[in-house]
């Protein structure tokens, strides 16, 4: 495989999670790294072209941000991505990952992996209807398919069709036998085949993901591959993200927790005053002091009163305060 040059620059990224990462979630993840690339969770085409709401909208301070999209129709998913250009976002990604029944369904997803050509169809369509970087993210290989043949029929093909970068989760998929949470988990990861596929495109950015969960893997990684993927980690322990920037070589985040809360207060109230929840907002939050004295309490304290709050200020500090207090029964968040 010649080598392949391409100007793509994110190296870190956050996830696209389903049911996670969404406009809230990202909202409050920018205030933790200023740098890293944020994924929207993925939107199918069907979504954005028929869909009553608006699937494509997020808040201005979460850029750069990428949307993930699902689909395997060439012209719909040349459409959606000219659409997503004229919004703003900095990136579209095809999702060649999830393993669900339903993803399975819409024939798109992991089972895509078995269709190079279909795939390289809609990267050529997509190029044509963009200047911002297509993406796409895949797994090692699907069922009895994962040799490193299997990866480079996909690979390959899309890589000639002009894609901007590939992301490999660094395991393959069942898409008979095991659920999406279990693919996340039960097939072995493989790094090794990651860095090997590195090795074959050089100079094009390729970025692993996969179990990653410490600046110190992230930094190991980085060695061997142009890019690295944070999923749950970044999720479970935001924290984690203001390691990112200095990563990168960028200033240090030098935000502290209490600093986050009080910028999220009038975010919070905001999406209140437009007729959302607080919870909506502040279920992402919760591992914000994961692993710290008082971090449980602070867990509690939101997962109790977040559905029902009316003001986020009062929703947050009232966290914060109990926190803290540690002589303060829980029995008292009843009431």
């Amino acid at each position: 495989m010649p080598a392949v040059a391409t100007a793509y620059n994110y190296r870190l990224s956050v996830a696209p999670m389903l049911d996670w990462t969404d406009r809230h979630c990202r909202y409050f993840h920018r205030l933790l790294t200023k740098e890293t690339l944020l994924y929207t969770e993925m939107v199918t085409t069907g979504a954005i072209i028929h869909g009553k709401q608006d699937f494509l909208a997020y808040n201005e301070e979460e850029n750069p941000v990428a949307l993930q999209l699902g689909g395997c129709n060439p012209e719909d998913m040349a459409r959606c991505a000219a659409l997503a250009q004229e919004r703003g976002y900095n990136e579209v990604n095809i999702n060649v990952g999830c393993p669900s029944d339903r993803v399975q369904n819409g024939s798109f997803g992991a089972c895509l992996m078995a269709e190079p050509a279909a795939v390289a169809d809609c990267v050529k369509a997509m190029k044509k209807a963009v200047d911002i970087p297509v993406t796409v993210k895949t797994r090692l290989g699907i069922d009895d398919y994962d040799s490193d043949d299997f990866l480079y029929a996909f690979t390959d093909s899309v890589v000639d069709a002009g894609v901007d970068q590939l992301t490999l989760h660094a395991r393959k998929a069942w898409l008979q036998g095991l659920s999406p949470k279990e693919n996340r988990d039960i097939p072995e990861l493989q790094y090794d085949r990651v860095y090997k596929a590195q090795e074959r495109y050089k100079g094009f950015p390729v970025a692993i993901n996969g179990g990653i969960k410490t600046t110190e893997s992230i930094v190991n990684h980085l060695r061997n591959v142009h890019g690295v993927m944070v999923g749950r980690a970044a999720y479970q322990n935001p924290w984690l993200l203001t390691s990112f920037d200095e990563t990168l070589g960028c200033v240090a985040n030098s935000v502290s927790r209490e600093e986050v809360v009080e910028a999220m207060i009038p975010y919070v109230n905001k999406h209140i005053a437009s007729g959302g929840r607080a919870w909506h907002v502040v279920r992402h939050m919760l591992g914000l002091f994961q692993g710290l004295p008082g971090g449980k309490r602070w867990r509690q304290y939101l997962s109790i009163k977040g559905p029902k709050a009316q003001s986020g200020e009062s929703l947050l500090k009232g966290a914060l305060d109990f926190k803290n207090d540690h002589k303060k029964p829980i029995s008292e968040l009843m009431t």
